[in-house]
């Protein structure tokens, strides 16, 4: 399976970005799909998952802030992020909540002033 993550970019804060991740995988809406980042010199972090039901979790730094999403049908999961913080800057991945697919490239967030 191949994951491809994109639109990350550098932002200010209170800001606003969307990320999205297509994988190239057969019945896609069978696994519950996460995203995670990664900053700088820390480990990587759940950061929302979406399961089969659609139902949703969040890390608590993030709630109210990000959104999880899927498009079975084009096979994407997205990320809606907003009111960005400095402390959101890391490389943004998606995977399987099982994290048991091979690591994209990810994608890098950066928020400063």
């Amino acid at each position: 399976v191949q994951v491809v993550e994109s639109g990350g970019g550098l932002m200010q804060p209170g800001g606003s970005l969307r990320l999205s991740c297509y994988a190239s995988v057969e019945s896609f809406n069978i696994y519950a799909m996460a995203w995670y980042r990664q900053a700088p010199g820390k480990q990587r972090e759940l950061v929302a998952s979406i399961n089969p039901g659609y139902i949703t979790n969040y890390a608590d730094s993030v709630k109210g802030r990000f959104t999880i999403s899927v498009d079975n049908a084009k096979r994407t999961v997205t990320l809606q992020m907003n009111s960005l913080q400095p402390e959101d800057t890391a490389v943004y991945y998606c995977n399987t909540l099982q994290a048991n697919w091979r690591w994209g490239r990810g994608t890098q967030v950066t928020v400063s002033s």
